[in-house]
Formats: C-alpha cells, structure tokens, sequence
C-alpha cells in the first residue's frame, strides 16, 4: 500500500528537519512527503531543498501564504497533491519513532482511521532532542526516568497489547493521524471555514464517525515525540468551538468548503 505522509509546518524549519530526519531512519520508508506548508518565510523553503538533495524519499513542497493560521487549507492542498492510498498527518514539531510508517501500516483498517499517541518534550530538552535520540533505545530509557518528558508510558514498544476501537472525541489530534483516502473524500477533506487556531481535526474526526468510521488506536505503537512549543492564540477558538457544535448537532458529513469546493 502507498503510504503519503504530510508534514504541516509554520516557521519553525529546525524543529521540521528533525521530522524529516525521523523520517529517514523509518523501519519502513513512506513513499512521499509533502510539506504543507501554512506560509513559511524563505528559511523553510531553502532547508527543504537542501534537505531533499539527499533524502532517502521524493519530498514535495506545498504552501500558502500567510494569512493567519489555516491549518485545514493548506492540509486539504496537501492532500489533493498526494498520491498515497493511505495519508499520515504529522506536524512539523512531532518527530517519529522508527517504527511510526510500518506501524500505521500494521494498524490499518478499513472503518477506521487511526489516531496516534504522542511523548510530550520539555522545553529546555527539545533544543537538543534530535531524531536519533527519539530512536535510542537507551536515551528512552534515561527520559522514561528523567522526568523531562510526559506521556512517558508511550515510551514503551509493547505491540502485544491490542489496539481499541471507540467514538470519543478525547485526545483527537491531526498532529499524528493516518487515514484512508478514500474516506477523506467521502467527508470533503478538512473544513477550510476553521481558521484561527483549534477544533479544525475534533470536527473533521465528528464527520468521519457520523460517516461511520472508528477511531482505533494503540497505546505503544505508532508514537510521535512532540518538541514543546509556545501556545497558539485562541482568539478564534469561540467561533472554532460554535464550527464543531453545529456538525455535531446536524449531523454533517460533507463539509462545504473542503477538498471539492
């Protein structure tokens, strides 16, 4: 199965490159890596092209420009422009374990998307935090007891354990989230009237059961380590919050403003 894995990113190149390194020591390389790219400053751009002369995997740039935070746009552009069967969503701050592209791989299910964990950085360590350390078998094992990480329980690779089906809304998050394509268009993509930060995924994933999907997801697999970052304004979160009711309340599936406009 092909395997498209977009990266949404913001001016934060470094933090970026430390994804795309991730992505080079995968078990199981991804096939594309678009950059969705929510109007980045030429630093973005030149890091990516020097980082694609030698990338183990096609790398593709797609960006907007930068007209406040429109996450949902830019991902649907991204989207339109991938050729995968299979779509990982990332953020340009979630550096993956090696095991993230064979694991999603492993996980899929028809009927269902999938939603990720992630390991909380701390500040002061995600300026060092690099790709091979989230790789390291023994720096997880010295943050496991550092406590400079949260979530640490992630930290553990138990893949016997089963993965969960459910409906909740709790700890939705497009940071680390893969589904099929054909479903992403059955809901219309991301609802590009969300913009300002917050609750453009939490409606996407209230489309996606009202479809009829399942979240699955697995506590030890398919784990991110998310390099801390100050937070977003929430000035929009109120008409964000106003957005994702009414899907709830009508029912939606089909966004009108999404992949087909």
């Amino acid at each position: 199965m092909k395997i498209s894995v977009i990266i949404t990113t913001y001016n934060r190149p470094d933090a970026l490159l430390k994804v795309l390194e991730g992505l080079q020591l995968q078990t199981r390389l991804p096939d594309e890596v678009r950059i969705a790219d929510d109007g980045s400053g030429r630093e973005t751009k030149a890091s990516i092209i020097r980082f694609s002369k030698t990338a183990k995997y096609p790398i593709s740039h797609d960006r907007q420009e930068d007209d406040g935070f429109r996450a949902a746009r830019i991902r649907n552009k991204a989207i339109k422009q991938s050729t995968g069967e299979y779509i990982i969503l990332l953020d340009g701050d979630c550096i993956p374990d090696k095991h993230l592209v064979s694991d999603y791989l492993e996980l899929a299910e028809q009927g269902c998307f999938f939603q990720g964990k992630r390991v909380l950085i701390d500040r002061a360590l995600s300026r060092s935090f690099s790709a091979l350390e989230a790789n390291s078998a023994i720096a997880k094992l010295k943050y496991f007891f550092s406590g400079r990480v949260s979530n640490r329980h992630h930290l553990l690779r138990l893949t016997m354990f089963p993965a969960h089906k459910s409906e909740s809304m709790s700890g939705t998050r497009s940071c680390n989230m893969g589904f099929f394509r054909k479903d992403i268009y059955a809901v219309n993509g991301f609802n590009e009237e969300f913009v300002g930060w917050g609750r453009e995924d939490s409606e996407l994933v209230a489309r996606f059961y009202t479809y009829g999907l399942k979240r699955k997801t697995h506590p030890f697999m398919a784990v991110v380590f998310h390099l801390w970052h100050e937070d977003n304004s929430r000035n929009k979160l109120q008409a964000n919050d106003d957005l994702l009711r009414k899907t709830v309340e009508y029912k939606t599936i089909k966004c009108r403003k999404g992949l087909n406009i």
